[in-house]
């Protein structure tokens, strides 16, 4: 797959100019977007991800517009489990919901600029060493099962994560337990303080940075392309924030999401590892040639990863039924 340097700037800037139109169109502005908002701008962001896909297809070809499709889903997946631990946050500092627009958008584009980085070091690391894809598997199966571990615990998890960051902080920086509108620095008494708006973002930054290490390695599980693993990631990205007010009374309902997010982060990981054992270059594995195993296609991956969102949901739905009427 070639990408002209063009190409990549022409993508940039159209990202960017995204993200900038959000933030004047809706954030720049406090307040509490309604569900005809929130669902209207979702739709928007999801339809331009799957027209991009089509640009794919009709450059580059329907196997590479497979790859982002299936790391889109991936992605995107990923990113609604996210929007549970980003609702913790948010009740935990008890940010007013007129302002986690603000919040939630700084900490999307923050977790998209790490993304990047991690993206071009795995890019870089993927094509000096082959073998780099059994580290990525094995992170993956690793994840898999601490993810099965803390399934029904990750408020717990998560409050003590918060509660470390705000004493590291607290030690820094000066801080106010006060929140001054959507300012993430004010003044009390003459002195320069940080506000619980900025301690907020700073707890969902340091969040991004758990979830890009997965996450990275998951897509690279479904393409090697770094353009595709960018967009799909920032596609993801896209519209998270107007997700975030959408569906935040469902979250509670998704009670079976990270057994399916462990499953998909499982299947990536085997499939790295069988992709690793047929490109091995190891002298230790098999005398350092190739080994002959089954792989993965790009459209059966889709596949088992819809199917595995679809029963995790339809089982989260019809597991809560009974207690949401």
């Amino acid at each position: 797959m070639q990408v002209t340097t063009l190409e990549w700037v022409i993508t940039g800037v159209v990202i960017l100019g995204l993200f900038v139109f959000d933030f004047f169109a809706h954030v720049r502005t406090p307040h509490e977007p309604t569900f005809k908002e929130s669902a209207f701008w979702s739709a928007v962001y999801i339809g331009l991800a799957l027209l991009f896909g089509g640009v794919v297809a009709w450059k580059w070809g329907g196997t590479y517009a497979g790859e982002y499709y299936a790391g889109f889903v991936t992605e995107k997946a990923l990113s609604v489990d996210n929007l549970f631990i980003f609702l913790i946050i948010m009740s935990s500092f008890a940010v007013p919901r007129i302002y986690q627009q603000k919040v939630l958008l700084i900490g999307i584009v923050l977790a998209l600029v790490m993304r990047g980085v991690f993206i071009a070091v795995g890019a870089a690391a993927i094509s000096a060493f082959s073998w780099v894809f059994y580290l990525f598997g094995a992170f993956l199966i690793f994840t898999a099962v601490k993810l099965l571990r803390e399934s029904g615990h990750e408020a717990e998890h998560e409050e003590q994560r918060d509660s470390r960051i705000v004493a590291l902080a607290k030690r820094i920086l000066p801080t106010t337990d006060q929140y001054d509108g959507d300012k993430l620095v004010t003044r009390v008494d003459g002195k320069r303080v940080v506000t619980p708006l900025l301690m907020a973002l700073l707890a969902i930054g340091f969040a991004d940075l758990l979830f890009a290490l997965d996450s990275i390695p998951a897509i690279y599980g479904l393409t090697e392309q770094p353009y595709l693993v960018f967009t799909a990631n920032a596609f993801a990205l896209m519209g998270l924030r107007q997700l975030f007010f959408l569906i935040g009374g469902l979250l509670d309902r998704l009670v079976y999401l990270s057994y399916g997010l462990a499953a998909i982060l499982a299947f990536i990981g085997i499939k790295l590892v069988l992709h690793a054992l047929h490109e091995n270059t190891l002298p230790f594995v098999n005398g350092g040639e190739h080994v002959t195993v089954p792989e993965i296609s790009t459209p059966m991956s889709l596949g088992v990863i819809i199917g595995i969102l679809v029963v995790a949901t339809v089982a989260s739905l019809l597991r809560t039924r009974k207690t949401s009427v």
